[in-house]
């Protein structure tokens, strides 16, 4: 007859315990600091993208940024809210007809759809005519609580002066959300959508 006395019980507990500690550590090993990062910035994203507006204007071009935009909104996670701003100098009424403008704004808003239903996203655009753009922007921001604003900027090059335009440095400063800045770069393909870069190569 097998007798296990008190203290013998306790370290067979302890052994045990301390075994299926080590095993269920070996299962479950701690995250590193890579993984904890990347789920942080998974988390990020997912809170980023409930709603995204991406901003056209003559001072800002942002064809290359649709491609990355719709790959945000991807899933129906999020609306893309593209919109053509129009500044409406002193010099005419407020909703003055500006033709060469508003055909140009059809036609930025035009690609931007295409690019947005090849992605399968929730998609809107308008076009908003303004004595001052960043303003615009800014208020449109606010109203449609905007997790992000999506610029795009000219290639340094492509016009004297600053690489950042007034506009887009006023909104980056002053927006109450998170917004990207994208400059299109020499030869970067990263931002093209690809069946539309296959269009033009054909």
């Amino acid at each position: 007859m097998l007798h296990v006395s008190w203290a013998g019980g306790l370290v067979a507990v302890f052994i045990a315990g301390t075994m299926a500690t080590t095993l269920w550590w070996m299962l479950h090993p701690p995250t590193s600091f890579v993984q904890r990062l990347a789920a942080q910035a998974e988390h990020q994203l997912e809170r980023l993208v409930g709603s995204v507006i991406v901003v056209f204007s003559a001072g800002i071009e942002s064809a290359h940024m649709m491609a990355l935009a719709a790959k945000l909104a991807h899933g129906g996670r999020s609306d893309l809210f593209a919109i053509y701003v129009i500044d409406v100098p002193f010099t005419l009424p407020p909703d003055a007809i500006m033709v060469d403008e508003e055909r140009s704004a059809l036609d930025a808003l035009g690609a931007a759809e295409a690019i947005a239903m090849h992605s399968g996203v929730n998609f809107r655009s308008d076009i908003i005519k303004t004595r001052n753009t960043s303003q615009a922007v800014l208020e449109l921001a606010k109203r449609e609580k905007a997790n992000l604003i999506v610029l795009g900027s000219y290639r340094e090059g492509k016009y004297t002066g600053a690489p950042l335009g007034s506009d887009i440095e006023e909104i980056a400063a002053n927006a109450k959300c998170d917004v990207l800045i994208g400059v299109e770069g020499k030869h970067g393909t990263l931002l093209t959508d690809e069946s539309q870069a296959g269009a033009g190569a054909s």
